[in-house]
């Protein structure tokens, strides 16, 4: 799978090929790459950069693993620093990760906490701007989604740790981040295709990725005069270690994106140009927007 060249014209029905998922593997929360079978794709052999980000500092919640794994590669063959948080538990995928970063030559810093916490927020920020002296990239990314069938079976504390960890921490994050952040920002959250399909079993999932829709797009237009832009990316069914440690039940893991029109789950390699793209200059006149990475099951 590693190597796919993401340059040449082919057919995006098989570029990737359907993972051959065992229906049967399940990891605890909240999964790691290291375990992950079949291992997803990040760009590690086939994402070649073009300096669109030279220079810049970035700062990637959730960068340890899947979609953040995958940016982070990106942003730093793209010439950007990196730091990024994870949670201790994922301390194998998060130094693999600063590994990736440092043989292109940029600075990667690991931040290990948990997000739901406002004060490790607060302190992370005054962390990467003390070790980069500003963030120029926000990629609020770390997420949380864990299937429930049943409404009775739906937890308050999940329904809380979820919002904590989706949009809560965004929150605190982006406030913390904003007065370190110079014009030509850009501020990118990872949203979902289940802001505007969410699926039976995602409730609480689907809610934030929601309120993450509306945050981005309102707090677009508060910050646009500080010539700071605020965007969104919306994947839809991606390989990840999401997927396998509760994301979605084992009954559904075999055929895992097999519904999409492309017919394939996708690969985190195929979502990091869209985070790329909105951090670049060349996205100078886009904010307020969503970029769907959904194998055709299309945004509105």
């Amino acid at each position: 799978m590693s190597g796919t060249n993401q340059y040449t014209m082919q057919d995006p029905t098989d570029q990737y090929k359907q993972p051959d998922i065992n229906k049967d593997q399940t990891q605890p929360e909240p999964g790691l790459d290291a375990k992950l079978e079949p291992h997803a794709d990040h760009g590690e052999q086939s994402y070649k950069g073009l300096g669109r980000l030279k220079g810049r500092k970035a700062l990637i919640t959730g960068g340890d693993s899947g979609i953040g794994h995958a940016v982070a590669l990106a942003f730093a063959r793209e010439g950007a620093d990196v730091a990024l948080t994870y949670l201790p538990e994922e301390e194998v995928d998060a130094q693999k990760v600063v590994a990736e970063v440092e043989a292109v030559g940029q600075k990667a810093l690991a931040v290990a906490g948990d997000i739901t916490s406002e004060g490790f927020c607060h302190d992370l920020v005054d962390e990467v701007v003390d070790a980069f002296g500003s963030i120029d990239i926000l990629v609020n990314n770390a997420g949380k989604q864990v299937y429930v069938e049943n409404l009775e079976d739906l937890t308050s504390d999940q329904f809380q740790r979820t919002f904590a960890t989706n949009v809560f921490a965004m929150f605190w994050i982006t406030k913390a981040a904003v007065p370190h952040m110079r014009p030509g920002a850009s501020i990118i959250n990872t949203t979902s295709i289940q802001s505007y399909q969410p699926s039976p079993g995602l409730l609480d999932y689907a809610s934030t990725k929601g309120a993450i829709t509306s945050f981005t797009k309102s707090l677009a237009k508060m910050v646009a005069g500080k010539g700071i832009r605020v965007n969104a990316v919306a994947p839809g069914p991606i390989w990840t270690p999401l997927q396998p440690s509760h994301g979605q039940p084992p009954e559904k893991l075999e055929k895992f994106g097999e519904s999409t029109p492309l017919g394939r789950a996708g690969q985190p390699a195929e979502v990091a140009p869209a985070y790329v793209f909105l951090a670049s200059q060349e996205s100078s006149y886009i904010t307020a927007e969503v970029i769907g990475v959904t194998g055709g099951q299309h945004t509105p």
